[in-house]
């Protein structure tokens, strides 16, 4: 690691701003592409992608002083744990102005997957359907055959794709290999897909 590069980090655990704006700057294209990937086309027919993401690295910012800088990874993590975060909350608003608008109670959750995490995986897992009727039925039958599969599936799964770690951060979580952990994913996203057909 350069001097430059060792200051930044030291700065950066400070809570030093300019330093975290910094490190967003080099996370901003990942982070980019985990909102694209991530966002339910609900939030997508309301807001841009972009202001989501400005959004996440404003209120980033402005949280500044809670920011303890633990390396690269563990920086991109809490960022797009930050983006998640948002992603769900403009589900749940844009939920409960629909439920308000036609005076609907909301259903209780019945499964370990809430239906705005649902919504995150199933926009991940397949190409956005033409209407929002479609979605909301694949969103159901995604909670249904996620609830069935064993807690080592369904946690492999919200790693990758709900919080959306890298395959090296689920290994060391999980304390596997790179490759296991990939094997791992793509074991648990047949047995979800046999169960969702």
């Amino acid at each position: 690691m350069s001097n430059d590069e060792a200051q930044l980090h030291q700065r950066a655990s400070r809570g030093d701003e300019h330093a975290v704006e910094e490190l967003l700057q080099r996370h901003l294209e990942g982070l980019r592409n985990y909102v694209r990937r991530n966002i339910s086309p609900g939030v997508l027919a309301k807001e841009s992608s972009s202001d989501l993401v400005q959004s996440v690295c404003r209120e980033v910012l402005a949280n500044v002083e809670q920011f303890e800088y633990r390396g690269e990874d563990a920086f991109r993590s809490w960022l797009y744990q930050a983006a998640l975060r948002k992603l769900i909350d403009r589900q749940r608003y844009y939920n409960a102005e629909k439920r308000e608008l036609a005076r609907e109670a909301p259903p209780p959750p019945s499964h370990e997957l809430s239906g705005e995490a649902a919504s995150v995986l199933a926009a991940s897992l397949a190409a956005s359907p033409s209407s929002e009727a479609i979605l909301n039925e694949e969103v159901q039958r995604l909670e249904r055959a996620f609830a069935q599969l064993e807690d080592g599936d369904r946690r492999i799964i919200h790693l990758v794709y709900v919080r959306g770690l890298s395959h090296a951060q689920v290994a060391a979580e999980l304390g596997l290999s790179e490759v296991a952990s990939r094997k791992q994913l793509s074991r648990a996203l047949a047995r979800l897909s046999k169960r969702i057909a």
